[in-house]
Order: structure tokens, then C-alpha cells, then sequence
């Protein structure tokens, strides 16, 4: 990779329309996600992809609050269905809850459904997960692997109610899609 990928990638014009801006996103990361053809490892790609997440954000929806990725527990087998549960990963915005059971709240819920979860107001979401009292609504897609597998879920959250409509879904579900396609998931 050349000097030009790092920094650079994380501006977004504030003259971009949201589509554009995730079409930024999107090319962002298939340059940043890859080095010499080789997909990067897993922390790598997802701590910049928090990053890009952050800044696009910070750009078109200013209201988002938190930003980044939740991963299945990789220390747990795949029999011990009834444990399974989501760890903290790479993210931006406030200290975060750790550990969330697949099924609980918003982010349990996608990593239990492999289903995304557009939640205009938290507070109305049956078991919602209240790591940050501020936030009002919420988004999650799921990281699904090319084999069904749940491998993690990206999490973004709003201040305000009502922040995530059906673009952000599509251009964060292609994200996903691109996180399993050029990422080095041993371990996962």
C-alpha cells in the first residue's frame, strides 16, 4: 500500500450527499482492506473501518455517538449455543458494554437473526442494551461468513431518534459483505 491510503481516506466532503459519502466509504475500504492481493487480519481491517465509520459519521449524521464492532467470542465452541455471545471490538465513541449475549438487545438480536436490526428508537426495542443512556436510535448488521456463520455485527448508534433509514442499511450491509471478503478472519 503507498503512503497516499491512510489519513486521506478518513475525509469525506460535507458537500457529498449521504450516497456519495458511502460510496467514499465503500472504495475506502477495498483500497485499505488489502495489501499486496493479500486480505489484512481482522483487528487491522475493522479498527480502520471503525475510523471510516467515525468520520463519515461525523460528516453526514452528526448525531451518531458510537461506532464499531461487536465479534463472536472466539474462545467459545459453536455446541455451547445457550453461551454464545458477542466481545467488544475496534470502535469509536464512548466506553462500551463488553460482552453481549446473542438474543439481547439490539446487537444480540442481528447476531442471533444474522438479520439487520433498524431501530428508529431504542427505548421501544424489547430487551434494548443501554451502554450509553444518550442514545435514541440504532442500527446493527450483521457480519455474516461466506459458510452462514455469525462473525460479528457493526454497531451504530445516534443521539437522535429516527437517524437510520434504508441507505445506511444497504451501504452498511455491503460493508459487511467487504469486511468477509477481504479480511483475514483466522481465529473467527
Amino acid at each position: 500500500m503507498s503512503e497516499e491510503h491512510h489519513a486521506d481516506y478518513s475525509s469525506f466532503s460535507s458537500s457529498s450527499s449521504k450516497e456519495d459519502a458511502y460510496e467514499t466509504l465503500i472504495l475506502s475500504a477495498k483500497a485499505l482492506f488489502v495489501e499486496n492481493d493479500v486480505p489484512l487480519p481482522a483487528i487491522s481491517n475493522l479498527s480502520n473501518a471503525a475510523s471510516l465509520l467515525w468520520h463519515l459519521f461525523q460528516q453526514i449524521t452528526p448525531s451518531v455517538n458510537w461506532s464499531g464492532f461487536y465479534l463472536r467470542d472466539p474462545t467459545l465452541k459453536e455446541s455451547e449455543v445457550e453461551n454464545q455471545q458477542l466481545i467488544l471490538g475496534p470502535f469509536q465513541g464512548k466506553v462500551a458494554c463488553q460482552l453481549i449475549k446473542f438474543g439481547r438487545g439490539v446487537c444480540g438480536a442481528a447476531a442471533a437473526t444474522a438479520k439487520t436490526q433498524l431501530v428508529p428508537n431504542v427505548h421501544e426495542f424489547p430487551g434494548h442494551i443501554a451502554c450509553d443512556g444518550d442514545t435514541n436510535s440504532e442500527i446493527v448488521v450483521p457480519i455474516v461468513a461466506t459458510n452462514g456463520k455469525v462473525i460479528g455485527v457493526i454497531d451504530i448508534d445516534s443521539t437522535e431518534l429516527n437517524s437510520f433509514d434504508e441507505i445506511d442499511k444497504k451501504y452498511l450491509e455491503e460493508l459487511a459483505s467487504i469486511l468477509v471478503e477481504l479480511t483475514n478472519w483466522k481465529n473467527y
